[in-house]
């Protein structure tokens, strides 16, 4: 695996948002390219969230992550993989009502963002399959557990 760039933009302006370090480990192991690559990892606010979610996927709604991949015009080659917007306030609600470690969410979120920017998805079955799997395989170098086995349970009440 080639190097990974992370520009890092937090214009969020409340706690939990790990560190610079963490999510240039994160965003690193989920790196799948043999070229070096670069992606703006940007931190916001729900109303962020809630504007480009609505603009770019027509969900009029904040989102944990939102994925940007950099197409390059026609004969240019830039080693820009794109962005990732991730926001802080859904994630660390969905940890919570998960009953997930904040960081492990976190990491998650990191990682599954950069697997759609270099081309997986989850719209059909079998290439969620293919995305979920890697996502457990690199989560699991971090040891961080399966994300989605406890989303399958209900929580005890």
């Amino acid at each position: 695996m080639s190097e990974l760039t992370v520009d890092f933009q937090n214009a969020y302006n409340g706690d939990g948002v790990p560190g610079e370090e963490q999510l240039q480990t994160w965003a690193q192991l989920a790196w799948q390219g043999d070229e070096p690559s670069e992606v703006t990892v940007r931190i916001v606010d729900e109303p962020e969230s809630q504007a480009l979610n609505h603009q770019y996927r027509g969900k009029d709604k904040p989102t944990n992550v939102l994925s940007f991949p950099f197409e390059a015009p026609p004969g240019i080659t830039v080693p820009l993989a794109g962005d990732l917007v991730i926001c802080a306030p859904v994630v660390e609600r969905e940890a919570r009502e998960q009953g997930k470690a904040s960081e492990a969410h976190w990491a998650h979120m990191v990682i599954h963002g950069m697997l759609h920017l270099q081309g997986y998805d989850h719209i059909q079955d079998e290439d969620a399959e293919v995305m979920e799997a890697l996502e457990i395989q690199l989560l699991a170098q971090l040891d961080i557990g399966n994300p989605y086995e406890s989303e399958e349970t209900e929580p005890d009440s």
